[in-house]
């Protein structure tokens, strides 16, 4: 069993979750609420995590996460949290599921609308260490929450913000690569990608912090390497391990900082929550590499050849036309249009996309202009 202890404490292995009760004990924890989606629970995963549990029956299960977690969702949750006078938060299931159990754990001990703690209403300073304590269990290998400082929440007034502290990374990881055996080929396609964004996006990032490029880089290989196997042949152990720690690793990489991908992705799921966050990074990705490729940080670390190396691939030139054909070997959509997005919605998207905190970090800062053309090359 590999105890890791960077930004958070990590339980990482096949059969991870049978340390979920150690871990409450651990914790404090003696009266927790977990928050999943339906589609986990219709898996049987919500029983499977309840059986771990020495007093289940006084788990309360909120399991009405929608796929792009809103105020209005936290707010029905927050609810059940209080009235059931809950110690602790079990988040379990995708981003989506962890995202909105640590909006939970925010607004129960802290006044105020969610619109509050987001960063870009300098909401960081107002989360405090009283925020309640949240125990995060993946069942998918994309989004690393469960070791992020961050939450992706739609506000009700439109904005998909960043709820962002050190607070609210969850106490404890439980990385089970086994609770994603049953995951589809397109979802695990989707979130592999999202993963492998994520351990590009935060090493391409300008800013320094090199023990988080050695992650990003060691998460990007794994993730690279396995994909395809985990995709096609969704009961491969191994390639589910790979896949889960790229998720992980590309988490861990945040505090470097996102980027363009992800400016624009968060904006588009705004405008359109039925938009898969993984699958919309997957389709900007490359467009943003090519838009990155010029700046002198860039260059000058020859960021674009280690990530070929990483890849396996020859050439830092081959990394952006790679990630096309990775996505079109995984049966991904072949861009922005088939989703649905159209043009009509690139003003909105990118009025957001030029406020969103991610926008700030990457190592080339967009225009509108930018944009637009980004956009257009991922249609």
């Amino acid at each position: 069993m590999a105890l890791i202890n960077y930004v958070t404490q990590v339980q990482f292995e096949h059969g991870a979750i049978k340390l979920l009760q150690a871990e409450c004990d651990r914790l404090g924890v003696t009266r927790p609420m977990l928050v999943t989606d339906a589609g986990v629970r219709a898996a049987g995963l919500v029983d499977k995590v309840l059986a771990q549990l020495k007093n289940a029956s006084a788990v309360g299960v909120f399991d009405q996460t929608p796929p792009n977690p809103t105020e209005a969702a936290m707010r029905v949750a927050l609810a059940q949290y209080r009235a059931g006078k809950f110690d602790g938060l079990i988040a379990l299931g995708g981003g989506s599921a962890m995202d909105l159990a640590k909006a939970v754990a925010i607004c129960s001990v802290h006044e105020g609308p969610l619109k509050d703690f987001a960063a870009v209403e300098g909401g960081v300073a107002r989360i405090t260490a009283a925020t309640a304590t949240v125990i995060a269990i993946p069942t998918t290998a994309g989004t690393g929450s469960e070791v992020g400082r961050g939450s992706m929440m739609i506000l009700d007034d439109g904005r998909k913000v960043a709820l962002v502290s050190p607070y609210i990374i969850p106490k404890v990881a439980i990385c089970d690569p086994e609770l994603t055996l049953g995951l589809p080929p397109l979802l695990t396609a989707a979130t592999g990608m999202d993963a492998i964004t994520h351990c590009m996006e935060t090493f391409m990032s300008a800013a320094l912090n090199f023990p988080a490029e050695g992650i990003a880089l060691d998460g990007l290989w794994r993730g690279w390497a396995h994909i395809e196997r985990a995709t096609k042949n969704p009961g491969d152990k191994e390639a589910r391990f790979h896949m889960m720690s790229a998720s992980t690793q590309g988490a861990m990489t945040f505090q470097k900082g996102l980027g363009a991908v992800h400016s624009l992705s968060h904006s588009l799921g705004a405008l359109n929550p039925k938009l898969h966050h993984g699958t919309l990074n997957a389709m900007l990705l490359p467009a943003v590499i090519n838009f990155n490729s010029s700046v002198d940080s860039m260059k000058q670390a020859n960021k674009l050849a280690r990530l070929a190396q990483a890849t396996g691939l020859s050439s830092g030139t081959d990394v952006s036309p790679a990630v096309k054909a990775m996505n079109q070997r995984l049966g991904l959509p072949s861009g922005l249009g088939a989703l649905g997005v159209t043009e009509d919605m690139y003003p909105a998207a990118i009025e957001m996309a030029m406020k969103d905190h991610c926008h700030f970090t990457n190592p080339r800062i967009a225009t509108e202009q930018d944009y637009v053309e980004i956009l257009r090359e991922a249609m």
